[in-house]
């Protein structure tokens, strides 16, 4: 059963949780830390990938947050805006498409995100991409860079989308994902468009599983076998082929232990 008590203390925050920026922000990395992704979840669904993004908030609360589980984007996300929300935030849904290996991006809904507003500003909150991607959230400002951990982050726009850049120490700009900054009905997943069910269908034909969580300063996210993490702003990636190797990543992203 939902509780936001019980919510903040596994986010282990202390203290009064006012509606402030500071408070976001500190809620938003916490939450990439505590609850990890894990598109395994996914596997079986089919052409149903989004089904349930009108979550039952009570189950998925048990499942996640008290039975540790991971989540998708839907899952985590929703648990965060009711908590959001119960604290006193101005929230709603935002969808977006998602950079691909081939630097196409995915379809319009593929991703289902947050928006608050505060204090006149629209603010991203996205704790349910797996990354790399920001830890605090982002303002839907033009001309405007935040730093963060060593990375750097902005919104430009292209082709009438909104994209979330990001850029490390070493590397340049590169696409996150592209978006539309209007509110979203979670009616609009109920009947999949055309395209997102054939994505669907492609997404399951390939198999590989994601899951990712954040730490202090960065993101750990595992591919199939291939963990790249991001740490301070630098990237590097690694391949996990040893058993026990991936049995220790896993464990370690996912908050379990190895037995």
């Amino acid at each position: 059963m939902f509780s936001v008590d019980t919510y903040l203390k596994a986010l282990d925050f202390r203290g009064r949780p006012e509606p402030t920026w500071d408070t976001l922000r500190e809620l938003h990395k916490r939450h990439l830390i505590a609850l990890p992704y894990d598109s395994s979840l996914n596997s079986g669904r089919g052409t149903e990938l989004w089904a349930g993004v009108d979550i039952d908030v009570d189950a998925v609360f048990d499942a996640i947050v008290l039975g540790g589980r991971g989540g998708v984007c839907y899952e985590l996300n929703g648990l965060f805006r009711r908590l959001l929300d119960r604290l006193g935030y101005a929230t709603g849904v935002l969808a977006a498409g998602i950079r691909q290996v081939d630097g196409t991006f995915g379809p319009d809904l593929e991703h289902v995100f947050n928006y608050v507003r505060l204090d006149g500003r629209l603010l991203l909150a996205d704790v349910g991409f797996v990354g790399p991607s920001y830890l605090e959230p982002l303002p839907v400002e033009p001309d405007t860079v935040s730093h963060q951990y060593g990375n750097d982050f902005r919104i430009v726009r292209a082709d009438g989308y909104h994209v979330v850049q990001r850029k490390g120490r070493t590397s340049g700009w590169q696409a996150v994902y592209r978006f539309h900054p209007r509110p979203r009905e979670l009616s609009e997943w109920q009947v999949p468009a055309p395209e997102l069910a054939r994505f669907a269908r492609e997404l399951a034909g390939t198999g590989i599983v994601v899951r990712g969580r954040a730490f202090d300063g960065g993101q750990r996210i595992l591919i199939g076998r291939r963990l790249v993490t991001v740490d301070n702003g630098h990237e590097r990636m690694r391949g996990v082929v040893d058993a026990d190797d991936y049995a220790r990543v896993l464990a370690d992203i996912l908050r379990q232990d190895v037995r």
